[in-house]
């Protein structure tokens, strides 16, 4: 199994081996494009050589900061965001000894299990806890009972819904053309 998301291939190789990686890049993507998202995981590492949870929630507050608005900047809201990486790395550290695959593989869990998980994690919503969910059922090999349907419509077999349905440059344009078309469709309700 190997992701491609960012179309580069070393952030992509840091998000197919390091669980972590793949779920800070879950939580960077919001307001910018999703492979800037999944793309801020290697900045991180490659800024402050930190790559697991513990080494990220210990780190000074500022200094993981600065290293967030290098230029090229993580995310377009470095400070909201840097705290959000380390808070997320936090819980990471309390609640499952820093192992972020354990959210999905400690105690065989089931898919709406892995959804509460996801959801009781700090800037995971129901929807972004939904996607993340189909990444790991439809590429990362996540196999938990009823996983399709706890992840709703993003768990759909050929949808082109969100990141966890970009496996070529293809399909990248197909998700954006959803999106773009479920856009438009909110601005017509609007």
């Amino acid at each position: 199994m190997a992701l491609h998301i960012t179309g580069d291939t070393a952030a992509d190789a840091l998000l197919t081996d390091n669980p972590l990686a793949l779920l800070v890049g879950m939580l960077l993507d919001q307001q910018v494009p999703m492979e800037t998202a999944f793309a801020g995981p290697l900045k991180i590492e490659q800024r402050t050589g930190a790559s697991d949870a513990a080494a990220i929630a210990d780190m000074d507050p500022d200094e993981f900061l600065t290293a967030f608005k290098e230029t090229p900047a993580v995310h377009r809201f470095p400070g909201s965001m840097a705290a959000r990486v380390q808070t997320l790395c936090q819980e990471l550290v309390d609640q499952w000894g820093g192992d972020a695959s354990a959210i999905w593989t400690a105690g065989d869990p089931s898919g709406a299990e892995v959804l509460k998980r996801l959801k009781a994690l700090p800037g995971f919503g129901e929807q972004k806890a939904k996607i993340f969910l189909a990444l790991l059922g439809k590429q990362y090999g996540f196999t938990g009972a009823g996983w399709r349907e706890a992840a709703g419509d993003y768990g759909v077999e050929g949808s082109y819904r969100s990141v966890a349905d970009i496996v070529s440059p293809e399909s990248l344009t197909k998700v954006r053309e959803h999106k773009k078309a479920m856009k438009a469709a909110a601005k017509v309700k609007a």
